[in-house]
């Protein structure tokens, strides 16, 4: 019998050693963690993680999640998922930089939506300009084409959003070598 999968999610107040509790509960669970994300957001950690057992370990490890959580401070959830598995289309990366005002992350991804590229990973923040100390918003995103989709066309429309909003946006294929071929 293969490996079954789960998705554990834990937020709280951020402290040291957290990871370190985290993964040595995986482990004591016989479980493994296969991918995660992890931040400080303001004063809280967060993490999602993706974590393979069999099924008896991933049994465990959800069981212990209240426990757990009590002791270490955090609001543990584990949730039952398939095996990853790559879905059709072609990957390629975003990023988009602008003076921060509201509705940038909206915009984007409702054009996205449109053109049926499912976001697999994105992560934004603010700074501070070098100069000015204007702050800048910055967006990075791992994103799928669909099949048949219109790269013409896409880009097209995020040329028109990124003049509309003054937005500096990008989209390059993860393998250069994927986007000829397609």
């Amino acid at each position: 019998m293969g490996a079954a999968y789960a998705v554990v999610t834990a937020i709280g107040a951020d402290r040291v050693g957290i990871v370190d509790d985290l993964s040595a509960a995986v482990l004591e669970a016989r479980c493994n963690i296969e991918e995660s994300k992890m931040a400080v957001l303001g004063g809280d950690f967060a993490v999602i993680m993706l974590v393979s057992g069999d099924e008896s370990a991933l049994g465990s490890l959800s069981r212990s999640c209240p426990s757990l959580g009590d002791r270490l401070g955090l609001r543990i959830e584990c949730r039952s998922t398939g095996a990853p598995a790559p879905g059709p289309g072609r990957p390629y990366f975003l990023s988009a930089v602008s003076l921060d005002t509201p509705g940038i992350v909206h915009s984007l991804t409702a054009l996205l939506r449109r053109h049926r590229v499912n976001i697999e990973d994105l992560e934004t923040d603010t700074a501070a300009a070098p100069w000015t100390g204007a702050p800048m918003f910055r967006m990075r995103a791992h994103v799928v084409v669909a099949p048949g989709v219109s790269l013409d066309e896409l880009r097209a429309e995020l040329a028109r959003l990124g003049h509309e909003h003054d937005l500096d946006v990008t989209l390059s294929p993860v393998f250069p070598a994927a986007e000829r071929s397609g």
